[in-house]
């Protein structure tokens, strides 16, 4: 069982982690931070290269003709699909979460990805769980790393 589950999000990939005790306290550091698991979203990392055929946007102008706006609706997709990665992401924590007691969830994501992450939590959570938002993008720190950045700003306990 573990009091901190730990959410690392941002559009191409998420990862979860638990904050450990270590079994002999006076002989190991600890507590520590272990990574469970990762969820990856190819759509967002493809949406760059080839979902869109034609990376133009803008304005479409006529040859001696007047300038005219196109929407070609890439913002709703790209929306969509971060809201469904972020709808998996906490169907993922859900599962996490009740086979480990957690008391405290600490969501980190850039602003956008929190934000869907937060309309994905909406009902999802017990109440008893306190959550913490850190909006910041730690997606590709070391595990050692994430672990000290988010214990020098008080949201985890320092490993000893």
């Amino acid at each position: 069982m573990s009091e901190y589950s730990v959410v690392v999000a941002e559009g191409a990939r998420s990862r979860f982690f638990t904050l450990e005790p270590v079994e002999l306290p006076e002989l190991e550091s600890g507590p520590n931070l272990i990574e469970h698991d990762s969820l990856a979203n190819p759509i967002h990392k493809a949406h760059q290269q080839s979902i869109y055929a034609d990376t133009r946007g803008g304005k479409n102008r006529k040859v001696g003709g007047q300038a005219h706006g196109y929407d070609e609706h890439r913002q709703r997709f790209d929306d969509e699909m971060e809201a469904r990665f972020a709808r998996d992401i906490i169907k993922h924590l859900d599962g996490l979460m009740r086979t480990n007691g957690t008391r405290r969830l600490i969501l980190c994501a850039e602003k956008r990805m929190l934000g869907f992450l937060r309309q994905a939590l909406n009902g999802r959570i017990p109440r008893e769980v306190h959550i913490i938002e850190v909006a910041k993008d730690f997606a590709k720190l070391s595990v050692r790393d994430l672990h000290d950045r988010l214990a020098r700003n008080g949201y985890l306990p320092a490993r000893r």
